[in-house]
């Protein structure tokens, strides 16, 4: 058994402290040792997208980093953007658009997305099919992902929140 280092991180809004071993992926880190199963693992390379989390405000892939990589770090996953009962604007616009079927990839969708819109409040669409083009979907087409976020961005212009 290897030696284990601790990692402190804030994970949506709360701090986690625990030993883990250096190669744990953070993928792995947020479902086993946080129970936090809304990251979905996919390809285990970063290339579909489904593990992806906001890091820092950022979205990166959780299956090509360490956890020991986010000690003092602070990570929303998809449970960190809303709740069944008070969805996330884009969360609201997903369901609002049929933007999911299957919803496997939906977590690692919403965490890129959310990022992006907060830079980017008023996308073109072909600024938000470039957002989205490192995150695959087998099921619908990318059209109403696309209606999503256009929705989302709309909604949020009607409130003024840009």
């Amino acid at each position: 058994m290897s030696e284990l280092f601790p990692v402190a991180v804030t994970v949506n809004g709360t701090r986690y402290e625990r030993n883990v071993e250096p190669r744990m992926l953070l993928s792995d880190f947020l479902r086993h040792e946080l129970g936090l199963t809304g990251t979905h693992v996919g390809c285990e390379h970063g290339v579909c997208g489904t593990c992806t989390v906001i890091f820092d405000g950022q979205a990166v892939r959780s299956c090509l980093m360490f956890a020991v990589q986010a000690n003092g770090h602070e990570i929303v996953t998809v449970e960190g953007l809303g709740t069944p009962e008070n969805l996330h604007p884009l969360q609201e616009a997903f369901w609002d658009a049929h933007a999911l079927q299957c919803a496997f990839c939906t977590p690692g969708f919403l965490t890129t997305l959310v990022p992006f819109l907060e830079e980017n409040p008023n996308p073109t669409e072909d600024e938000i099919r470039e957002a989205i083009a490192g995150n695959l979907c087998r099921c619908t087409g990318y059209q109403n992902i696309v209606d999503a976020v256009k929705l989302a961005a709309e909604r949020s212009k009607a409130k003024g929140n840009t």
